[in-house]
């Protein structure tokens, strides 16, 4: 019989993984919470043309790595790729328009077909945040001040850096969009071709480019600084000061773009050198187009995305485990009053490993082995006495005390 094994680019989340995969969601929820951010959660499949109309359809998200299902109904299904197209559509769906600023907290897995690497699976998972309905820079100081606090709960904040970058006003980034146009176009014989497509589609895209010979043009093209209204001006600089008085330290960079038309304004990530080529820990950016794109009335938003695995592997969180008691009795009588015991301790909050078989010591050398950090053991005598002895394992040391006394001294 063949041995299955997980699919390619999906893996298993043992207790002690899974542990640190935690700790980085509860770093992430407690964070957002003093923030003002409600969790919520979405479906893991939408539509699809939720994620084509987001993402795009010609965007290598849609067209090549999102996973598409054709259920029974004949209804055309997607597993999400990404959270905030979801969440759009939950605002628009649920009739949130009335609860706005919408600040949410969401984090789940994520699914995209592509080559698995480190840092990059197939089935991932990210942390989320949106705020919907606000149109101020004091909202994209919020957001990306929260994502560098919770990188800094996780001790890892000095590992990355903000870089940040504006995408200017709706009329700011038609004069861009002009500019590249008229600048890649004298140079299509050297555009690659996945590029050449982008150029008149959305040839911002381009600037996103791995390719290297577009990555030459790249570095000579026209920077959205020389074309960005006075308005635009002044709300990038806003968000400058605004981080600067919040005391994130950012990077300005000028090639950080988002290529899709609801893009806005603030451009960011929270970029590292510590995981090879899979450098961003957190991206996000303004799209104050989004909710119109999904059929909503026009609803600005900013948010951001971080992934999880990276997370854990940049900071390989130590996540404090319980303190556990095992419960070694020894004789007949001693296994029914341990049940009675398991039961009376956890309805103390105590945590209680009580093995199902063997004597005391092959108990003892299991309670070693999970860490459990004492061990109360009875038997006869001591049922009789109404005493037991608690051992801790970690000193050798052991005591008598009162049954009774028992779950207010492990408390």
């Amino acid at each position: 019989m063949a041995q299955f094994q997980p699919v390619r680019g999906t893996h298993d989340l043992l207790p002690d993984d899974f542990a640190r995969f935690r700790k980085v969601v509860e770093t992430a929820r407690d964070a957002a919470a003093l923030y003002g951010y409600r969790e919520m959660a979405t479906p893991i499949f939408e539509f699809t043309d939720v994620f084509a109309r987001s993402m795009g359809e010609t965007s290598d998200a849609v067209s090549k790595e999102m996973y598409a299902i054709n259920d029974r109904g004949g209804e055309n299904l997607a597993l999400r790729p990404e959270y905030t197209a979801g969440i759009c559509r939950a605002f628009i769906s649920n009739g949130q328009q009335q609860n706005v600023p919408f600040k949410a907290f969401a984090w789940g897995p994520m699914f995209r077909y592509e080559r698995p690497q480190k840092g990059r699976q197939r089935q991932f998972h990210q942390i989320d945040v949106e705020v919907i309905g606000s149109p101020e820079p004091q909202a994209d100081v919020e957001v990306i001040t929260l994502a560098a606090d919770i990188l800094r709960r996780l001790g890892i904040l000095d590992k990355c850096t903000l870089l940040l970058n504006t995408l200017g006003d709706p009329e700011s980034r038609a004069a861009y969009r002009e500019a590249l146009v008229a600048y890649f176009s004298a140079h299509k014989d050297k555009l690659s071709e996945d590029s050449l497509k982008r150029l008149e589609k959305n040839p911002l895209r381009i600037l996103d480019s791995k390719d290297a010979g577009d990555r030459e043009l790249v570095a000579q093209a026209p920077l959205i600084d020389d074309y960005l209204t006075p308005g635009a001006l002044a709300f990038f600089t806003a968000v400058k000061q605004g981080l600067t008085l919040a005391g994130v330290p950012f990077q300005v960079d000028p090639r950080l773009v988002r290529g899709l038309d609801y893009y806005t304004h603030t451009a960011f990530e929270f970029v590292t050198t510590h995981l090879g080529a899979q450098g961003a820990v957190i991206a996000g950016g303004r799209y104050d187009g989004l909710i119109q794109q999904l059929g909503g009335p026009a609803t600005p938003g900013i948010g951001w995305a971080g992934g999880i695995e990276r997370l854990v592997l940049l900071s390989d969180p130590q996540p404090q485990q319980a303190e556990i008691v095992a419960i070694v009795p020894i004789g007949e009588a001693a296994e029914a009053e341990a049940v009675k015991l398991a039961a009376e301790l956890r309805a103390a909050n105590i945590a209680v490993e009580l093995a199902y078989k063997g004597n005391a010591g092959k108990r003892l050398k299991r309670a070693d082995k999970l860490g459990c950090a004492k061990a109360v053991i009875f038997g006869d005598d001591e049922i009789a006495q109404g005493i037991v002895k608690l051992k801790d394992l970690k000193a050798g040391s052991e005591t008598e005390l009162a049954r009774s006394d028992l779950a207010a001294k492990l408390a």
